[in-house]
């Protein structure tokens, strides 16, 4: 991982400033000296910019995102907890954590960091932008803001804004969040709990019913059918707490919560005429993948956005693994993208 500093204050949406500006950034392959092999990824959730760490069988020779061929670039967001400021970041003005006083974030706010980044490295064209999930969101809004910058656009279980349904998930979320009682106090461990919660909430949305019944199904002594198995025996269950359990380790509930608020400021449309006017200005060829189980991005939402994108093609992915389909479904993803890069 690197770290891009920047020389004068970040200007957010809301009117606030960042007075200290840190992005932090993976590379892989190197850049030709045409400049004009270039693949920016944009990163989900919780991920970070290590994509070969979170995006599996990906960077790889002969994937779409072969190092030997492309140079490719993602950026960790800012609010994030991996290295871009954030909440756990110190705050100039007090010399403490930002914690749950982190200024309010917006989807272009995360894009205009991108675009410094981008300028920073002399980055005049990208080669292809992709975005998963709500990496998608900020790949979209980068495409329409500056659409003169990219040949490709590649974008994958997404949408063109936060819809009430991905709105009410975050808010699921956000409640679990802040129903834990140490949630705002000046301590990086703070809503842990409620942190954890909102985890498995969300991941009841990434995989759906086909994918815990799946993967998750109690065997041999421990059967579905036997109501006396002990609840911490019981596979879904123990899957639950361990994964809620398992992002704590690695994240914040400050970070978490800011993310979700942002995200849900998202429409490529606003303050642009509406979002079929502002995706009419995207330019360069673009490929749309829905998953066929997903409950966040459905295939019916991925064929309406795709068909607002001027000549757009739209693909879809079989999968059981619900939005998760994008981490998983890699060889699929590969037959895609392979010949559209």
């Amino acid at each position: 991982m690197q770290t891009y500093r920047h020389p004068a204050p970040f200007q957010l949406e809301s009117g606030e400033k960042l007075q200290v500006l840190e992005i932090a950034y993976h590379t892989f392959g190197r850049l030709n000296p045409a400049r004009d092999n270039i693949i920016w990824v944009c990163h989900a959730l919780t991920a970070n910019s290590d994509v070969a760490d979170w995006w599996p069988h990906t960077v790889e020779k002969g994937c779409f995102l072969d190092p030997e061929k492309w140079f490719i670039v993602c950026a960790n967001i800012i609010g994030s907890h991996y290295g871009s400021t954030g909440p756990l970041s110190t705050d100039p003005e007090t010399g403490s954590p930002y914690y749950s006083q982190f200024p309010a974030l917006t989807i272009r706010d995360m894009v205009n960091a991108h675009r410094i980044l981008a300028d920073a490295f002399r980055i005049d064209r990208i080669h292809a932008l992709v975005g998963s999930s709500v990496g998608g969101f900020q790949a979209i809004e980068w495409a329409v803001s500056q659409p003169e910058r990219f040949n490709r656009l590649i974008l994958i279980a997404t949408d063109a804004y936060a819809t009430p349904w991905t709105i009410a998930i975050d808010e699921t979320q956000r409640m679990a969040i802040e129903a834990d009682p140490t949630f705002g106090l000046p301590n990086p461990e703070a809503g842990a709990k409620g942190l954890a919660a909102a985890r498995a909430i969300g991941l009841l949305t990434y995989r759906g019913a086909s994918g815990y019944n799946l993967t998750q199904t109690d065997t041999g002594e421990q059967t579905v059918a036997d109501s006396l198995i002990p609840r911490n025996r019981r596979r879904p269950c123990t899957y639950q707490q361990h994964q809620g359990q398992k992002l704590t380790r690695r994240y914040n509930a400050y970070s978490y919560h800011t993310i979700l608020n942002a995200f849900d400021t998202h429409d490529v449309g606003r303050r642009r005429g509406g979002r079929a006017k502002a995706l009419a200005a995207i330019c360069c060829p673009a490929i749309v993948i829905g998953i066929t189980t997903d409950l966040i991005f459905p295939p019916s939402d991925m064929r309406r956005l795709a068909s607002l994108i001027p000549g757009a093609i739209y693909r879809e992915i079989q999968s059981e693994f619900g939005h998760d389909g994008f981490l998983v479904e890699h060889a699929k993803l590969n037959s895609l993208l392979l010949n559209f890069i």
